[in-house]
């Protein structure tokens, strides 16, 4: 999908569009209201992701903007103004969802893509696939050249996130992060030790190996090349 994010600090903006773009969408991102105005009278992102305080143009004259304008995409406004008449407010201004900082991505993503499909967006794909790996992300299962392969909750996200970036490196940080949220270094090898378990099932059964190390910056996936 084309996502429209409109959040002036600095790395909040960072932490999701870097989420959203490894989940495959492709973000627009601005960090005040009147740049993202003027953005969106020229284009039609599928989905708008609005902090509520921003300068120039705050989130709710943004959002009012844009619908004068006849823009209908659906908004979600991200903000710490979460009380009971400020989301009434927001809703009343044109907003079709809201979520209270801080926040869990895993939430925000569900939501954005609700939001798209409500609005007949690109569909998420249900079936990643690298070379003979098939992950089914309905049924969660996975199965290796006709194989099922029986996971346990952390290795299904862990496989889910390295193929979902398959030919790119995922770093360790980005494992700590997106798996286990955690945003700093913790001293420990649990990254190592859980990708050890998964590649003994999806790797050591078989002849040609998909997760590959990339030394002193992470893992890689991809089929033979």
């Amino acid at each position: 999908m084309k996502i429209l994010l409109v959040e002036d600090d600095a790395k909040i903006a960072q932490f999701v569009a870097e989420g959203l773009a490894q989940e495959g969408h492709a973000v627009e991102r601005f960090g005040d209201g009147k740049a993202a105005l003027a953005h969106c009278l020229d284009a039609d992102p599928d989905v708008a992701i609005i902090d509520r305080m921003l300068p120039g143009l705050d989130g709710l004259s943004l959002v009012r903007a844009l619908r004068a304008a006849g823009k209908a995409m659906p908004v979600l406004f991200l903000t710490a103004l979460d009380q009971v008449d400020q989301r009434v407010e927001g809703f009343r201004a044109g907003a079709d969802d809201y979520l209270g900082k801080p926040f869990h991505f895993a939430e925000l993503l569900a939501r954005v893509e609700a939001l798209g499909r409500r609005q007949g967006g690109t569909a998420p794909e249900t079936v990643l696939k690298v070379h003979d790996l098939s992950l089914d992300l309905m049924a969660h299962s996975a199965t290796r050249a006709g194989q099922e392969i029986e996971l346990h909750a952390r290795e299904y996200q862990l496989l889910e996130l390295l193929m979902r970036n398959a030919g790119r490196v995922v770093t360790r940080s980005m494992l700590l992060d997106r798996v286990w949220n955690i945003n700093f270094e913790p001293g420990t090898t649990v990254v190592e030790t859980h990708v050890s378990r998964l590649r003994a099932k999806i790797d050591k059964p078989f002849d040609c190996p998909l997760i590959h190390t990339v030394r002193n910056f992470g893992y890689v996936m991809h089929g033979p090349r």
